[in-house]
Formats: C-alpha cells, structure tokens, sequence
C-alpha cells in the first residue's frame, strides 16, 4: 500500500521532470508503477495521450491493439501502460531496453528509478547493445553527420546535408547531448528540436529523448557513468508475494520485409524454466507470448480465494475497445 501511495503522490508532481519516477520495489521484487486508464476526450489522439503520460506512441499502440491511434472513439478506456518490471541487470547509471523503448536511470541515491520513452535506430541503422559509459556531456551540441548518413539523406529525400549543423533550432540533436564511449563515439543520448520520433524507431542508431527528459537527465549524469543497452523482450520476475509476472513485448523487426510479419518471442533458458515451473497457468503464459502486449502479468495458477490482483484494470480497461566535454563528435543520430 505504501508503494503505491508513494508512486501516486509522485504522479500528481508536474510532468517535467518527476511524471516517471518510481520508488524501487522492496528487496526481491521488480515489478514498479500502477496501470492507469485513460478516458479518450474530443481531439485525443496517440500522439497527444503519450505525451500527456510521457511514454512512448508505440508502446501505447502495443498496449491497446486494434485502436485507431489517429481516431481512438471518444469515450472508450485506453490503457496507459505505467507499471512495469525492471529489466533483469544491475540497478546503476543508464540502462535502455531496446524492445521497450525505454530508458531507466538509478540515480546514486538507490531509492528511485526514473523512466523515459525514448526513440531508438531503425531497421537498417540499429541502436546496438552494449556496455559502455558516459564519454562526454555536450550542451548546445553541433551535428556532423557522418558521409553515409549525408549519401543516405541526399538518395532518400534529394536533400544536401551540410557537413557541420551548428547548435540551434535547425539542429536533430536538441540542446543536449551525451556522448557514449562505445565504438568510435558517434553514438549519443540526445534531444530532438522536432515534435516526433520518441517513442519510434526513426533515428540513424542514437538514443532520442524528448527536450525536458533529455535536459534533466543531463544534469543528473555525470562522466564516467554507465551506461547499458540491452534487447531483452521477456522479463520475468518470482514477487515477494508469490506472484509470477511475466511482460512481453515485440521483438525488434531486423529487416524491413520482417516489419509486417508477426513476431515470434525467443525465450532464453531462464524464461523457458520459469514458465515451466510448478504453479503456472500455462494459458495466461502462452496468451502473453502471443499478444505481446508489454504489460506485466501474474501466470500464477491459483483458485478465486487465492488471487493475486495485478492485472484486473488492465482486463477492464482492454475490454472498452479492441555540460560539460568538448568534442563535437561526428553522430549517427
């Protein structure tokens, strides 16, 4: 009870900078946030919706399939998807999840994480996994885009990309920048100065934020800190309570012919053995598998006596409608 009135009075703070921030679970659990509703008003669309909650168009799509996201009916419950497990890796510095589009940062203090939609490479230009750290932190950041992306831009669009894009209102980068160490340093967290791309895979492999995520997180990490990116599209946890969660969600097309087709999960080792173990409800595992929904849900087999009441407004909710370094690198963006 007291996580959950700790994470609604965090909610109610403005959106700028405390709009995703969760107290960390108690010791042995994963499972952060509470699924909230949203009833869609006149002129609500996707795109308006994720920016109100602060997370990504794409997991809101995943999270009500079937719903128009230019048209959602006026009345109708979507599902904001604001509960989650934290990603199987230690609890320290920046770590991204691929599959979700999202950034998780543990400040020092241990006590709370912060989560961020983010807009990641797209298919042919993917964010890679890695472990690496903060190399450099850049405030009103110049572009160089790289010769493939210029040959690229020019091919697709018949536009020149100039060589160097100084800081200002024209530059993709925002006005903050954070260069990785990983490979030869073109990799960055970034801003954007459009009102688009967080929560999509649209960028040429860089990790996109929107501008108030991106200006405060800049100023939360520091040098040196870590940074891990990760693919890990099922995340399990065993709950102090005996729940058994599961969250999937669709995994990365790696070719633009595998865009439309329908995802099938690859399960590690360790997922195989949790879904297998005694006291799964093997048709709650296997609907998860399938829907590929991005919610966290309990597949503990138990009778109405015993029920552990994780996902009930998810299910009523769906049933409404079906500073600082100096370099400017040369960044894929």
């Amino acid at each position: 009870m007291m996580r959950v009135m700790m994470w609604f009075i965090l909610s109610l703070i403005p959106a700028v900078t405390l709009a995703n921030v969760y107290p960390l679970p108690e010791k042995g659990s994963r499972l952060i946030g509470e699924v909230q509703e949203h009833v869609v008003e006149q002129g609500d669309y996707f795109q308006t919706i994720a920016k109100e909650y602060n997370i990504g168009i794409l997991e809101l799509m995943e999270t009500n399939p079937g719903v128009d996201p230019f048209l959602p009916t006026v009345g109708s419950k979507l599902v904001i998807p604001t509960q989650m497990l934290l990603p199987d890796v230690p609890r320290k510095g920046i770590v991204i999840n691929l599959p979700e589009l999202r950034l998780y940062y543990f400040p020092r203090n241990g006590k709370e994480v912060h989560v961020f939609p983010v807009g990641i490479g797209r298919v042919g230009r993917e964010t890679p996994e890695m472990v690496t750290k903060i190399k450099s932190r850049i405030p009103n950041p110049s572009w160089t885009p790289p010769a493939s992306i210029r040959r690229d831009h020019l091919r697709e669009r018949g536009e020149v990309l100039p060589r160097v894009v100084p800081a200002g209102p024209d530059n993709p980068l925002g006005k903050y920048a954070m260069q990785l160490s990983h490979g030869d340093g073109s990799y960055l967290i970034h801003g954007t100065n459009k009102d688009f791309g967080v929560g999509m895979r649209v960028s040429s492999g860089c990790v996109r934020l929107n501008p108030d995520d991106i200006e405060w997180l800049f100023y939360q990490a520091k040098y040196g800190d870590s940074v891990r990116v990760i693919n890990e599209t099922v995340k399990i946890s065993s709950e102090p309570d005996g729940s058994q969660i599961i969250e999937v969600h669709s995994a990365l097309s790696k070719s633009e012919s595998d865009v439309e087709r329908e995802k099938v999960v690859s399960m590690k080792a360790g997922v195989v053995k949790f879904i297998s173990q005694d006291g799964i409800d093997n048709f709650k595992a296997n609907d998860a598998l399938l829907t590929q929904n991005g919610l966290p849900v309990n597949i503990r087999s138990m009778d109405d006596s015993d029920s552990i009441t994780l996902s009930s407004s998810i299910e009523s909710a769906a049933s409404s409608e079906s500073a600082t370094n100096e370099s400017e690198p040369s960044a894929s963006l």
